[in-house]
């Protein structure tokens, strides 16, 4: 029988104990020969990043050994670091930015010298017996030098610079036969979802690179995974249509007659924040199994680009990344709203599907899991905006009548990215507690083309905060939430957003903000290279437009705060430092608004130590129940609130 209770009161076995011992980061996943190798992000091991080996014979086992975590630092948010052939691993180690060498059962050892240097999203030239890479110098002091460098494997001091100039490079990827090299570069003020340049060069017989042609792209056309053919075409992803598609060229000479493979209103591609991304690759020279995005849901499908046919392949997932196939045999990281994120293998000749490894074990019976529903709602500008509402579940609990459940509103980071209908517990933790809970993706968001992606362009910190609003007075126009009790919470820009909603509307009565921005001149001048240039686009460029950027920094406007806030901060934290959070905790302490701050000494930018994890979740729920007076069905870890 269900109990009567308030809403926030209901106990649910989604716990942060069980949410951090259970639950690991899946990512980069490749094949090679018939095994298949992963990373595992691991809280348990203090966030460390593990290689780990699947067989044909289902063994799954570690390859990385204790101290190592894979992890590299170019662009600070890392990607493609590492990759296996013939049995052979390449690894950037987190500790020392270097490059090691491992073969099976034997232990690292160093590839590349002792340097202020970092490198990712490496392949292997067979013929020159050497590794090409994306090399990040931070040996000069200032602004990093980014390049494309080939490494020799015999003796990892012989590092050869194949290609700069521009201030950014990804994707150096070989042809079939070593003899052309394709990449991807862009300069300052252009994020990779702005505008890149394809670019392709014959390989010399010394290993030098002929002088490069350009391909494709440029400032407002955004190119994404260039990738060869088995028969030497070469592919990528544009957004030239308003749309992430895929595009063929026949010849590197052959500029004028790049060509759509399948036109298409949906998303091939996704915004680079990271290496080593993949929506598609090749099964057969004129065959290519792809995975795209529409309205938020997502798809497999092969594509034979003779025939111009796209296929849709039926499985159970709508969040689909990490894309990668040997002949017949497909892997991918998938998930749904009742599926955790996995690795997941298809046999395409057979239909057959295997779970290589969940990201959790934990079985959560349904009757607790909240399924999202995509709204649609109206916002400014007689615009619509997107989100997915949660409702509060748990089949052990119903709330007295006439009561509406309090609204958590989600603004992802980024800002130029989206929120998945992945199942999240972190979500189910709030929902199964009594929480409704909004996933915003607020206009900026990736996902429904360049048009919606623009219109973040000079106006972050005003269209996502009126998304935000708009779609949480939507619901409580609706009759599903309690308009008395909204909060927002947010990460990163998501943190931005949170703090902007609460510092310049009067909607919200509480807030969280997870290493937020405040002050928008201090991220402006005191933030890495990969993003230094980044508010150009979202609020213009600095400091010419000083005066935008002091009147949307919430930090310049603490007295139109008048909610309880809590801030959670990495000290170790390069991207927004610890000193943005604690000017705003400060100035609420000043002026008597209840407060909350909650710093870990060893945490960057994201939490990656399951205690800390813990802590935070546990300690945003505790602070909502003070502030908006429920009493927590289970005791929580307390966090220190001043003024209250």
């Amino acid at each position: 029988m269900t109990q009567i209770a308030p809403y926030g009161s209901w106990k649910s076995p989604i716990t942060t104990d069980l949410i951090v011992a259970g639950t690991i980061g899946l990512s980069s996943i490749t094949i090679d020969g018939d095994d298949v190798y992963w990373i595992e992000g691991r809280p348990s091991e203090g966030g460390r990043n593990v290689i780990v080996r699947h067989t044909t014979d289902g063994q799954t086992t570690d390859i990385t050994p204790l101290p190592f975590n894979v992890r590299t630092r170019v662009h600070e948010y890392g990607g493609g670091a590492f990759l296996v052939v013939d049995g052979t691993i390449y690894f950037s180690s987190f500790a020392d930015q270097r490059l090691y060498c491992q073969t099976l059962g034997t232990e690292p050892q160093p590839l590349t010298p002792e340097a202020n240097l970092r490198y990712a999203d490496g392949v292997i030239d067979k013929q020159r017996d050497r590794l090409i890479c994306i090399q990040e110098d931070h040996t000069k002091g200032g602004e990093p030098t980014n390049r494309i460098v080939s490494i020799n494997l015999k003796n990892g001091e012989d590092i050869q610079i194949l290609a700069e100039g521009y201030d950014f490079y990804a994707s150096p990827r070989l042809n079939k036969d070593g003899s052309q090299l394709c990449w991807i570069c862009w300069n300052h003020p252009n994020m990779p979802w702005d505008g890149t340049e394809l670019w392709v060069a014959q390989v010399n017989t010394d290993g030098s690179l002929d002088e490069g042609k350009f391909v494709a792209g440029g400032k407002e056309e955004s190119i994404f995974q260039p990738q060869w053919s088995p028969d030497g075409m070469l592919c990528f992803v544009s957004d030239r249509s308003k749309w992430w598609n895929l595009y063929q060229v026949p010849g590197v000479t052959e500029t004028a007659n790049v060509a759509p493979l399948y036109p298409l209103d949906a998303e091939f591609g996704m915004p680079q924040w990271v290496f080593g991304m993949s929506t598609y690759t090749f099964t057969a020279p004129n065959k290519i199994l792809c995975t795209f995005s529409q309205n938020g849901i997502g798809h497999l499908a092969t594509l034979n680009t003779t025939k111009k046919h796209l296929q849709e392949i039926e499985i159970p997932y709508t969040s689909i990344s990490s894309l990668t196939a040997k002949e017949s045999r497909v892997c991918f990281l998938g998930s749904s709203p009742t599926e955790p994120s996995s690795i997941i293998q298809i046999n395409l000749s057979t239909g057959a599907i295997d779970i290589l490894k969940r990201s959790t074990d934990l079985k959560i019976d349904s009757g607790y899991l909240s399924i999202p529903q995509a709204i649609e709602f109206p916002t400014e500008n007689g615009k619509t905006a997107y989100g997915l509402f949660y409702p509060p579940t748990n089949k052990d609990y119903t709330a007295p009548v006439g009561e509406k459940p309090p609204l958590l509103v989600k603004s992802h980071g980024g800002p130029t990215a989206a929120t998945s209908s992945s199942l999240s517990l972190k979500i189910q933790y709030w929902t199964s507690r009594g929480f409704a809970l909004f996933d915003v993706n607020y206009g900026g968001s990736t996902g429904y083309g360049r048009d919606y992606q623009q219109r973040l362009k000079n106006n972050w910190g005003i269209v996502d905060v009126d998304d935000c609003v708009n779609g949480a007075q939507y619901l409580a126009k609706q009759g599903l939430v309690d308009s008395n009790r909204m909060a927002i919470s947010g990460g990163s820009a998501g943190g931005y957003t949170t703090l902007c909603a609460l510092t310049f509307k009067d909607v919200f009565k509480a807030g969280a903000s997870y290493y937020g921005v405040s002050d928008l001149e201090a991220l402006a001048t005191d933030t890495h290279k990969f993003e230094s240039r980044y508010l150009d686009g979202l609020i213009g460029a600095y400091p010419e437009k000083k005066e935008i950027y002091q009147q949307r920094s919430p930090i310049n406007f603490t007295e139109g705060l008048s909610c309880p806030v809590i801030f959670f901060q990495g000290l170790e934290d390069k991207i927004v430092p610890p000193n943005q959070a604690e000017k705003m905790v400060e100035a609420l302490q000043q002026k008597g608004l209840p407060v909350a701050y909650v710093a870990f000494p060893e945490e960057q930018h994201g939490f990656r130590r399951s205690e800390n994890i813990k802590h935070a979740l546990d300690g945003e729920f505790y602070f909502y129940s003070r502030v908006f007076g429920f009493t927590p069905a289970e005791n929580l870890e307390v966090v220190e609130i001043i003024n209250i």
